[in-house]
């Protein structure tokens, strides 16, 4: 199965695995079809998967990540005193924690298709749990 092949796949699983977003209309671009599948996968609550669908999203997210590289913390120059400053995409960090400024619920964001940093560390922790 190619990268391609694997995200409509998943895109058309996570919304199938959706009552609120069965229905979304699929992106005709790859960036868009990204962008959907991150959110359906940032909203879905834990339960049961099919695990064809398991093995096929790690596939896919083992595959993003050797496309966009991972920066260890010794790529990272120390500024002082153990402090490094790296600006960049968080999903390409080989760390143990993220740490996020929380909303007052101490929850996450639970909106589709939003770019917030909320749902890019809960993509990032998804592919280093894939990963493990």
């Amino acid at each position: 199965m190619t990268q391609n092949e694997r995200l409509d796949y998943l895109v058309e699983e996570f919304k199938t695995d959706s009552v609120r977003y069965k229905d979304l209309t699929t992106p005709s671009d790859t960036e868009g079809k990204r962008q959907l599948l991150r959110s359906l996968m940032n909203i879905r609550m834990p339960g049961e998967m099919d695990e064809r669908v398991l093995e096929i999203q790690d596939d896919y997210l083992q595959e993003r990540i050797r496309e966009n590289g991972i920066v260890e913390l010794s790529d990272i120059p120390e500024i002082r005193n153990g402090i490094s400053i790296w600006q960049g995409d968080i999903t390409r960090l080989a760390v143990d924690a993220i740490v996020n400024a929380a909303n007052s619920q101490m929850l996450g964001c639970f909106i589709p298709m939003h770019t917030c940093i909320d749902n890019a560390i809960l993509y990032s922790i998804t592919q280093v749990l894939k990963c493990a």
